[in-house]
């Protein structure tokens, strides 16, 4: 046993329609992982090209998804998932090979952590700006979802949580496929859960958010991600709450410590 993984199992989750050529990269490089996943699940949103045959030829549990939306297809699969760790990423991901060894250890040193996120770079696109692009994108994501949740937001192509923490939150999520799956998920679980952060970028993805049409779709659904949780989670209001929650915590430690 890994000494490092702390005894714990994995579970990949990969959300997928259309994306075959893609796929198949993202698969080897999980093979390849120095500390291979216990279980890779592959949902296919309803492809019309070869992409469930790559899964399954690849060694996957594959699952069909018939309601539209990488929000209704990633819950699919957490729903299935038998590790005591789900782990997300997409099918233009490329994880380095020590990607999966560094999420368990994170988890293995802080037991208190329901969750892991982490940055990422692009593998695609004008080399030049490949470095800065991912810079302005994922600052830009941190910082104004960050300002919404109070707390640090998960990124859909390079995150962890553990199955525990999907199961006490999964009646609330939206299967909305106009809403963020990673960001409503955030709301969800940085509500009484703390997110840690993955270091370095162990994580590759394509540059296709920035491809026609696209970009402006996710903006769009990204403003969507955060109105459904108001007015609830109006910013103010939920500052508030967790700051509250928080101080309970911090103060209830030295007591705990004591006895």
């Amino acid at each position: 046993m890994d000494v490092h993984s702390g005894g714990l199992t994995t579970t990949v989750v990969i959300p997928v329609k259309d994306d075959a050529d893609l796929l198949v990269r993202c698969l080897e490089a999980l093979a390849a992982q120095t500390r291979r996943p216990d279980e890779v699940v592959v949902v296919d949103n309803g492809s019309t090209d070869a992409s469930a045959t790559v899964a399954f030829d690849a060694g996957a549990r594959v699952l069909e998804c018939a309601e539209p939306g990488i929000a209704a297809a990633s819950a699919t699969g957490y729903d299935v998932a038998r590790g005591d760790l789900i782990l997300r990423l997409d099918a233009d991901c490329v994880p380095d090979p020590t990607w999966v060894a560094e999420v368990l250890r994170a988890f293995a040193d802080e037991p208190d952590l329901a969750a892991v996120t982490g940055r990422a770079r692009f593998t695609d696109g004008p080399e030049r700006l490949r470095a800065p692009l991912a810079a302005v994108y994922l600052g830009a994501y941190t910082l104004i979802t960050g300002l919404a949740l109070g707390h640090r937001p998960l990124f859909g192509s390079n995150l962890a949580f553990r199955r525990e923490a999907w199961v006490a939150v999964r009646d609330r999520i939206h299967r909305d496929p106009e809403v963020h799956d990673d960001l409503d998920l955030a709301f969800h679980l940085g509500e009484h859960h703390r997110i840690g952060l993955l270091p370095g970028d162990s994580m590759g993805m394509s540059m296709r958010p920035f491809t026609a049409g696209r970009f402006g779709r996710r903006v769009h659904r990204g403003f969507r991600s955060v109105l459904v949780h108001w007015p609830r989670d109006f910013p103010p209001l939920r500052w508030t709450r967790l700051l509250s929650r928080r101080a309970r915590r911090s103060a209830a430690r030295p007591a705990r410590a004591r006895a």
